[in-house]
């Protein structure tokens, strides 16, 4: 049966997130190649990637996840501007690689269509059921107006994913590709002993790390927020290390892969 995929690049897996705009063109290029297998083998893909070093230090740096601020709002502003400008630079180093690989897409940029942040954004998802089943729809998390005094926020790419993998009909996967981790761990990656969870339920305790220095969205809590309500409407929702994007193929073909499947 073919597979109907949401699929998320996470920021810290596309580009190094300590590194101003560093972009993993070896990751990329792995991932979209593994993106054209699926396809060829009549799967369609929907893709999110997140922002990483496009997006966060700059967001950091000016507190744009709060909304304007009077006394920097013109620093502010053009921090706005220039973040955009920053994730369609990322989004291109997706997009040529897709299109090396002969996959055709169409990018909808989120400062385009939606407006508000977190999982109650508003935004027309039809743009993405309504693109051509061999064309992969291409978005991320980005910086998008919202109403009140506060004139702007950050949309994240876990929240994106959330609404899409739910609210798009006939979503059979919905799968988060990760950075140097096979998936969620019973501690934190770094600490000596810690192990891959295979299974994972809101209801079990996870001692997570998140650098805040870094990541203005929430980070691993966040996706695993996401992932557990995605549950609950998706059968199939993974964490998966990026690094090895086989790893796909090999869900979709025998149902089972390393990595973590939620459960919710």
């Amino acid at each position: 049966m073919a597979a109907k995929v949401v699929m998320k690049l996470g920021g810290g897996l596309i580009t190094d997130k300590s590194s101003f705009k560093t972009a993993k063109k070896g990751v990329i290029d792995s991932i979209c190649s593994e993106i054209s297998n699926i396809i060829d083998n009549g799967h369609s893909v929907i893709l999110i990637h997140g922002a990483g070093s496009f997006g966060h230090l700059l967001a950091k740096r000016w507190s744009l996840a709060g909304g304007i601020n009077d006394e920097i709002s013109e620093q502010q502003r053009d921090a706005v501007v220039k973040v955009r400008s920053d994730m369609a630079e990322l989004c291109e180093y997706v997009t040529d690689s897709l299109n090396s690989y002969g996959v055709e897409f169409a990018v909808f940029p989120p400062s385009l269509w939606a407006m508000e942040t977190g999982r109650d954004f508003i935004g027309d998802l039809d743009i993405f059921e309504n693109t051509p089943k061999d064309i992969v729809p291409v978005s991320f998390g980005d910086i998008v107006r919202v109403s009140g005094g506060a004139e702007f926020g950050i949309l994240s790419g876990d929240d994106l994913m959330a609404r899409i993998s739910l609210e798009l009909p006939s979503v059979t996967h919905s799968i988060f590709l990760l950075g140097d981790v096979d998936g969620m761990m019973d501690m934190p990656p770094n600490t000596e002993g810690s192990r891959l969870v295979p299974i994972w339920t809101a209801e079990e305790h996870i001692e997570t790390s998140h650098n805040s220095e870094q990541d203005v969205t929430g980070g691993i809590e966040l996706k695993a927020a996401r992932a557990s309500q995605i549950s609950r409407g998706v059968d199939e929702v993974w964490f998966i290390n990026g690094n090895h994007p086989e790893r796909i193929s090999q869900l979709l073909d025998e149902g089972s892969t390393i990595g973590t499947k939620i459960l919710g």
